[in-house]
């Protein structure tokens, strides 16, 4: 089944309820598979073996995305804050493509030999061609996300048709949204989750709309001009509409919030369910590799650990919850044996929704079709999936191995700590020593003996820090991961400068 055949059935059943954008001025289901059809005829023409899109999110991501199914063609959402050098270097990948690209992000395009629209253009010069070609068989390319880079060099993570339509068939009830549901999703359009909300918004039929530049005022505003009643989040942005003082942060149309893409600290999501009492949390766990989300953490589930007395029931809010259908969850030693209940090890998935595959190096799965996502957790008595962070996060100090995560969650119990950050930093005589970096409140001092003596009072004393410093902020990607490997380059520099002092 291809994706463009989800559009087919919105366009059938409720061609008429606009899909996109706002309600005076937004696209229906009808008009979307319209725009669709020009757009893939205007590909055909041009020859294009992909669909490049280097813009923000709006209207002519959507209709981009299912041109390209119905062209045949992979589209490339390129994360358009990179470099002149990375972008240069991922386009380079895609000598016959076809582009969008904002006029400010057009150069790119121009400086590679690529023809391309504006976003403006596009969706005009799509809305006056005849019809184009018919969805492609299933188990072709239907997307290509470049990984943020976090960690490595950015790899092309290739999504076939039929992962993307078995993770929305396996979550999602076709037409089941009410016609006033309204969603807002705040992430860019190069991320797994603005592809994923397109298609399982469109196949429940919400209207969904998009917020290019997030601000907390902005944010809230918009969610009660458009009585927007779902919305998705990731946690640095929620964190800022709770942390932010003097804001209205009523929100009576909204009923169900979704955050993920990163851990949410327990004490901006506890401050979110006092709050907003009468809306449904969500978290959702997944990876581009996985097509987006392969756990959740449901409300009942939120709210049963914020009143529970049970330490196992209220640990679970800082957990991802259980797999979502069709997904097989496995957590292995580093031998490759299963762990038991409590026992930390890597996480392995398997679904037909989880594509594992990269542009030039096959499918990365092992003989069993189980996908590595290279983050560490242990599952609880009852399947709940806990995160502990990325495996090659792991500091080794000594012969120890240290999870960033749990050391992160007790700086980010102090009240006066809004963010956190634990690293290995490389030592001759530990191999890697530990060290933190905290966000402080506004006009707030903390000593770092303090956060130290924290740390030492609730886990052993080899995970304390040895060294805390302040930050104003952490860098972050747009979705809200850290960048740790600038953060050790930070203070791996700082470093080498005090010891020269000294010196």
């Amino acid at each position: 089944m291809n994706t463009g055949m989800l559009l087919d059935m919105a366009a059938e059943g409720f061609g008429d309820r606009v899909v996109i954008g706002r309600t005076d001025d937004g696209l229906t289901a009808g008009r979307l598979r319209e725009l669709a059809i020009g757009g893939a005829h205007l590909v055909h023409t041009s020859g294009a073996d992909a669909l490049v899109y280097l813009a923000v999110n709006g209207p002519a991501f959507p209709v981009a995305l299912f041109a390209a199914a119905r062209a045949g063609v992979p589209l490339v959402p390129v994360n358009y804050r990179l470099g002149a050098a990375q972008l240069d270097a991922l386009l380079a990948n895609h000598p016959r493509a076809l582009g969008i690209a904002d006029p400010e992000h057009g150069e790119a395009l121009r400086r590679t030999g690529l023809p391309s629209l504006t976003p403006a253009e596009w969706l005009a010069r799509a809305g006056e061609q005849p019809p184009g070609a018919d969805p492609v068989p299933s188990d072709a390319p239907a997307v290509l996300i470049y990984t943020s880079g976090t960690t490595s060099a950015p790899k092309g993570v290739v999504l076939r048709h039929q992962n993307l339509v078995s993770y929305v068939l396996g979550t999602v009830e076709f037409a089941a949204a009410a016609p006033d549901e309204a969603t807002l999703v705040s992430v860019p359009p190069y991320h797994i989750a603005a592809v994923s909300n397109v298609l399982t918004n469109l196949y429940a039929g919400r209207r969904a709309l998009t917020l290019e530049q997030f601000t907390p005022e902005g944010w809230l505003g918009l969610v009660r001009e458009q009585r927007i009643t779902h919305a998705m989040v990731v946690p640095t942005m929620l964190a800022r509409v709770m942390d932010t003082d003097g804001l209205d942060r009523s929100v009576p149309s909204l009923r169900t919030l979704a955050y993920g893409g990163a851990r949410m600290p327990v004490r901006i999501i506890e401050t979110a369910l006092r709050e907003w009492p009468r809306v449904d949390f969500v978290n959702a766990y997944g990876l581009t590799e996985t097509s987006s989300t392969i756990t959740v953490l449901g409300p009942q589930e939120h709210r049963a650990a914020v009143a529970g007395d049970e330490p196992v029931v209220r640990a679970r809010l800082g957990s991802a919850g259980r797999p979502v259908p069709g997904v097989e969850l496995e957590i292995r030693d580093p031998a490759g044996a299963l762990a038991g209940p409590g026992e930390s090890g890597q996480i392995w998935v398997r679904g037909e929704q989880v594509s594992g595959e990269y542009t030039g190096l096959g499918a990365a799965v092992d003989e069993r079709g189980f996908f590595h996502t290279r983050d560490q957790g242990h599952l609880d008595v009852d399947g709940y999936l806990h995160i502990e962070g990325r495996a090659d996060d792991t500091i080794i100090r000594g012969a120890e191995n240290i999870a960033p995560a749990e050391i992160e969650d007790v700086l980010l119990g102090h009240p006066d700590v809004l963010d956190a950050v634990v690293v290995g930093v490389p030592d001759e005589e530990w191999g890697q020593r530990i060290e933190a970096v905290v966000v402080l409140r506004d006009g707030v001092t903390v000593d770092p003996d303090t956060l130290r003596a924290r740390v030492r009072g609730t886990l052993r004393g080899s995970k304390t820090p040895d060294r805390i410093s302040h930050w104003p902020e952490l860098p972050r990607t747009p979705t809200g991961k850290l960048v740790r490997r600038d953060i050790v380059e930070a203070l791996t520099a700082a470093r080498r400068q005090a010891v020269g002092r000294q010196g």
